[in-house]
């Protein structure tokens, strides 16, 4: 008989449990410790994008420039219809960032947007539509948009950096935090 586990997810499971001999930090802490990295890795490039696209006056010229204009042509020369795939990314990007401006900015009145009552439905329903706003976008809006999808462009920066530093992270500022939580209530 053999002594490897044996399932569906073994192999993951020897992988992380070899990860967390290896870095000397229990694998609970490894996992907290990517998943509050990989969101500070998210919230850092947003608010620093958004402040610096707003300084630089970048939002509303990036919009433009990365706004699909063009179409492919086929072998005949005729346009197709379809974007080149760089193009269709960056619309998706877009169009998800211009109703993640909305949703943000009605709900705590930001971004030129009024704040909507909790509860309370939208008023206009083209408002919501993604890639119906991208006319107009604007201001914060644009700004916003324009940090929503490099954000979006730099996760795979934003995973490798929370994958490296994890180990430290985990060591260094979770550990220490459970030790004294489990002190605590080893004490009362």
């Amino acid at each position: 008989m053999s002594n490897k586990p044996s399932g569906k997810f073994s192999i993951y499971r020897t992988a992380l449990q070899a990860v967390s001999a290896r870095t000397g930090a229990p694998l609970p802490s490894l996992i907290v410790s990517f998943g509050i990295l990989h969101e500070i890795t998210a919230i850092a490039p947003l608010v620093g994008i958004f402040y610096a696209a707003r300084a630089f006056g970048l939002g509303e010229r990036i919009i433009t420039t990365i706004t699909p204009t063009q179409r492919t042509r086929d072998a005949t020369g005729e346009v197709d219809g379809t974007l080149p795939w760089y193009q269709d990314k960056l619309k998706g990007w877009v169009e998800e960032g211009e109703g993640w401006a909305y949703r943000v900015g009605r709900r705590y009145g930001i971004f030129g947007y009024e704040k909507r009552a909790p509860g309370e439905p939208s008023t206009a329903l083209s408002d919501m539509e993604p890639g119906v706003l991208s006319k107009r976008v604007a201001g914060d809006v644009a700004n916003a948009v324009v940090a929503y999808a490099a954000t979006k462009a730099l996760i795979p920066v934003r995973v490798g950096v929370s994958l490296y530093l994890t180990p430290a992270f985990s060591r260094g500022v979770i550990e220490p935090i459970r030790h004294l939580i489990v002190r605590t209530f080893r004490r009362q």
